[in-house]
């Protein structure tokens, strides 16, 4: 729940007194012209931008106010990046369990294995970013979203880097998990 946001920037106005609540298993997509605060408003849900006005609560629980900010890392919101914020120094299942650090290491590359199963890219676990193509790069940062399981999944025009068969079937898969 997003209630009453506004996010100022060097005195312009990106996002102005918005309000939105999501309800649980419910899909929204904001869609607007570049630069309206689309990509701001995501990242003031997942908490890694503050909001300047306004409060946001997740499942009934206020995680940002005028007093409190919980940290991304507290609130179960999984976020796909626009530029997909991959680890370039990682391999790619590094990348996907990079969320998973409280778990022993081969079990969070366990399920790193199978999320990156899911999206057909277990072949190039052992590899880099550099190597994919910005298609599969979303893919990996697709799986890294939604490996810890969040309560909220947000992303950032997720499939945007695909070709039209793949985005179909990425799409697809994605509102199946």
């Amino acid at each position: 729940s997003l209630q009453g946001i506004s996010r100022i920037y060097d005195g312009k106005t990106v996002v102005d007194d918005l309000t939105l609540d999501v309800a649980e298993g419910e899909i929204v997509c904001l869609l607007g012209p570049s630069g309206c605060g689309k990509s701001t408003t995501l990242r003031i849900a997942a908490g890694v931008e503050r909001q300047s006005a306004g409060s946001v609560a997740l499942d009934g629980e206020v995680v940002s106010d005028d007093f409190r900010h919980a940290p991304p890392e507290a609130r179960s919101i999984g976020l796909m990046f626009q530029d997909f914020a991959l680890f370039p120094h990682l391999p790619i299942i590094d990348n996907v369990a990079f969320g998973l650090n409280s778990l022993p290491r081969d079990e969070a590359r366990g399920i790193a294995l199978h999320a990156l199963e899911r999206v057909g890219l277990a072949q190039y676990a052992a590899s880099y970013p550099h190597s994919l193509s910005g298609g599969e790069q979303q893919r990996v940062a697709l799986a890294r979203a939604l490996v810890p399981r969040p309560q909220v999944l947000l992303m950032d025009e997720p499939f945007s880097g695909l070709d039209q068969r793949l985005r179909e079937s990425v799409r697809a898969e994605t509102l199946t998990l």
